[in-house]
């Protein structure tokens, strides 16, 4: 038994550190025969590590793909491929951050106005991500379809509201918009970090607590057991019982809460309104996270903060004049090679139980045989 968990272990890790394994050899290769020593190269991004406010923003970025990464990963374990996280969270952080910059909210409590936004977020979060689900349930359009559309109507609305005469004001010396500002009341400070000058995002702490009660719901729960049950075998979950469309309508509906939350530790901890700058693409980023930590919540902080310090640490390739696209090609051969290497060890851990198999059925005896 303690041999085949070891195992299990060993294939479990096998293919994301394969995945990082063929990307820095690839990344290797272009670097050589572009001109740039690889272990030069490597040695200036680690040493930029070592700096506290590098960690620090490093920490920051993990926070949202985290959270987007979680998102993703709920509707992976139903076999459900929900895109549209981007627009999902963009959508939430806006009409979040409208809330929580208007008048009214800065005469409520410190702790109820934040805890508006957050809800606010992930309604909105929910409801976008709900159409998709009910689309599916009640028409059976593709939540792939749905959600890419539902990403560029996001877009569209967010431009339609970000403006002067609706939900947006004027940044005063620059040519950028806005909501509202959010004042101190509403705004999670943040964590300080020692020998850094940039705090960590307070709502750290939140995608914390998401992560548990990711794993809890999953491990410990009939909801968590049923969403693993349909995304393994839908027509088995309807033999035990489950009703496979109010799985699917509630998995939605709960990725899309999460995506709402994508944006909060930027929005409270940061930027502290919702303008043209506010970050974008952090749900794609999560698709790629999900899939390098396989779903599960400690395996994707890994990979989060891997991420992180990819991006953070490519600020310095610059100043020794190496492309910084360098690291996005090392983000993408990790995805596409993660994908080939879970595959692969997927079917070799097929073939050794099926091995497994054959030798216990090789030397099991039958009753008359163990008689004689």
């Amino acid at each position: 038994m303690g041999r085949i968990s070891w195992r299990s272990v060993g294939l479990g890790l096998a293919a994301p550190v394969g995945a990082l394994v063929f990307a820095l050899l690839v990344c290797g290769i272009i670097l050589s025969i572009t001109g740039h020593p690889p272990f030069d190269v490597a040695e200036d991004m680690i040493g930029s590590l070592e700096r506290p406010r590098t960690v620090a923003n490093s920490l920051n970025s993990a926070t949202t793909y985290y959270l987007s990464a979680v998102a993703v990963a709920i509707g992976f374990k139903m076999r459900l491929f929900n895109i549209g996280v981007d627009g999902q969270y963009r959508l939430a952080a806006m009409l979040a951050a409208a809330l929580a910059g208007a008048s009214f909210m800065e005469s409520l409590p410190s702790v109820v106005r934040i805890l508006m936004t957050i809800l606010a977020a992930m309604l909105v979060g929910a409801v976008w991500s709900g159409i998709a689900g009910f689309l599916k349930i009640t028409r059976g359009v593709s939540e792939v379809i749905s959600t890419i559309m539902l990403n560029a109507i996001a877009t569209a609305l967010v431009a339609f509201l970000l403006n002067p005469d609706r939900l947006a004001v004027t940044v005063a010396g620059s040519n950028n918009i806005g909501t509202a500002p959010i004042t101190e009341g509403g705004q999670v400070p943040g964590i300080p970090y020692s020998g850094s000058s940039s705090d960590v995002f307070g709502l750290i702490v939140l995608a914390a607590v998401v992560g548990v009660a990711y794993w809890f719901m999953l491990n410990r729960t009939r909801f968590g057991f049923d969403l693993k049950a349909t995304g393994q075998s839908e027509s088995a979950a309807v033999a035990s019982g489950v009703n496979v469309k109010k799985m699917v309508l509630a998995s939605m509906l709960l990725s899309g809460a999460v995506a709402g939350l994508v944006g909060m530790p930027q929005l409270l901890g940061a930027s502290h309104s919702y303008s043209l700058d506010f970050p974008a693409g952090l749900g794609f980023t999560g698709i790629a996270i999900a899939l390098l930590g396989r779903n599960h919540p400690i395996g994707m902080a890994f990979a989060a903060f891997l991420w992180g310090a990819l991006d953070q640490t490519s600020n310095v390739l610059d100043l020794s004049g190496v492309p910084k696209e360098i690291v996005v090609i090392m983000q993408g051969v990790i995805v596409l090679s993660v994908v080939i290497a879970y595959e692969l060890v997927r079917r070799y851990k097929l073939r050794l139980e099926q091995r497994d198999v054959g030798r216990a059925l090789g030397t099991t005896k039958t009753p008359e045989e163990a008689q004689a």
